[in-house]
């Protein structure tokens, strides 16, 4: 009678422990989303909480940890890990924080990944060829199930690791020229765009056109500047290399550099296409310290539009890439590609829009591109 006992125990056990794990699962997944809108901070914060990848002000990670308690968020996925064989991670290495633009990726990639149950795991790269493959060996080291990559200027050993791997891979922002097994890709159509900037100067009689690009070899770097060119040959501009200042990086001393470079020329510029919105903040401060104004002494115009280019005085005229649109579809490739790792890789590009503001100098009412 005794034994009876034991097995009506052990399968009410079992019973009991099957409807935690049905009820468990039914449950709404708490997200990083949910724990950054309870402590007022930003996905990518709580990330880096939760995974010790950056340091965060002590009354930040306080506030963090206090949301994730009061949530009940939990970013323990063994269990679920060991039941399917996946983590439900994804892993983003681009350069997040020193990038401004990223960082509306991230928030736009974020929202998608949550929406699909997954959850993301944040690597700052730098733009740093020997950063990104650590960034990117740490979060593979994390069992993600799948990557999104903004590659540097030097990912040929980053890539190989993936691939060797298999693991389902996006790339971001920079589109490579060749393909990779396993590895797709999304960005904006950069080189036309940036030729419709020139063909808007020249339009309005600008004929020394100088342009300030991001560092050299990164993909985007390489179109923009192929659009600068193609822009001058078709409006009947010579082409000057020393217009074309091709930073080391989009800081803001380099930036400053190359300003000094354009502006010492004996013919200078009377208008400039910058390459970002790293270094059109860099160029605007630059010019500011040698008081000079924008659109009276130098037009600008750039490749890049942000949330706060209507604050800029005058405001922005630039190139807007579809964010939103960017980051929801590279997580639909990505997800995608976790369905089917076998089939082909794919190359897909966005397409921008030129917004016409004050900087330019020219009637913001006339939309000639």
């Amino acid at each position: 009678m005794a034994s009876s006992t034991v097995r009506w125990d052990d399968r009410g056990t079992d019973a009991a422990r099957r409807r935690e794990a049905r009820a468990e699962e039914s449950m709404p997944m708490v997200t990083m989303s949910d724990v950054a809108r309870v402590a007022k901070v930003s996905a990518s914060t709580v990330s880096h909480v939760i995974n010790k990848t950056r340091a965060v002000m002590p009354e930040t990670e306080k506030a963090v940890r206090d949301a994730i308690e009061a949530t009940g968020y939990s970013s323990d996925g063994i269990a679920r890990s060991l039941r399917t064989g996946t983590t439900q991670t994804i892993g983003l290495a681009m350069s997040a924080i020193s990038n401004p633009y990223f960082g509306d990726v991230v928030h736009a990639i974020e929202r998608k990944i949550t929406e699909a149950g997954y959850s993301l795991l944040l690597a700052d790269t730098h733009d740093d060829p020997a950063r990104e493959r650590q960034a990117v060996k740490d979060l593979l080291s994390r069992r993600v199930d799948a990557m999104i990559v903004a590659p540097s200027a030097e990912p040929n050993l980053m890539l190989d690791e993936l691939v060797r791997r298999g693991i389902p891979t996006v790339l971001i922002d920079r589109v490579p020229d060749e393909t990779r097994p396993g590895i797709d890709a999304i960005g904006v159509i950069n080189d036309e765009p940036n030729a419709l900037l020139v063909d808007h100067l020249a339009t309005h009689g600008h004929r020394r056109i100088a342009t300030i690009t991001s560092r050299p070899g990164l993909a985007t770097t390489e179109e923009r500047l192929a659009g600068y060119w193609a822009g001058l040959e078709r409006n009947g501009l010579p082409p000057d290399p020393e217009l074309a200042q091709v930073g080391l990086d989009s800081t803001g001393d380099h930036t400053a550099d190359a300003v000094d470079r354009l502006l010492s020329l004996p013919a200078p510029p009377s208008a400039i296409v910058l390459g970002n919105n790293q270094v059109t903040i860099s160029t605007m401060a630059a010019l500011r310290n040698r008081h000079l104004e924008v659109p009276r002494d130098i037009v600008l115009v750039a490749f890049d539009d942000f949330s706060w280019a209507d604050f800029f005085h005058p405001r922005l005229t630039a190139i807007r890439q579809p964010v939103d649109e960017l980051g929801d579809r590279a997580v639909t490739m990505l997800l995608s590609r976790i369905q089917d790792r076998d089939q082909p890789s794919r190359h897909l590009r966005l397409e921008p829009t030129f917004v016409h503001r004050e900087s330019c100098g020219c009637d913001v009412h006339d939309t000639t591109a």
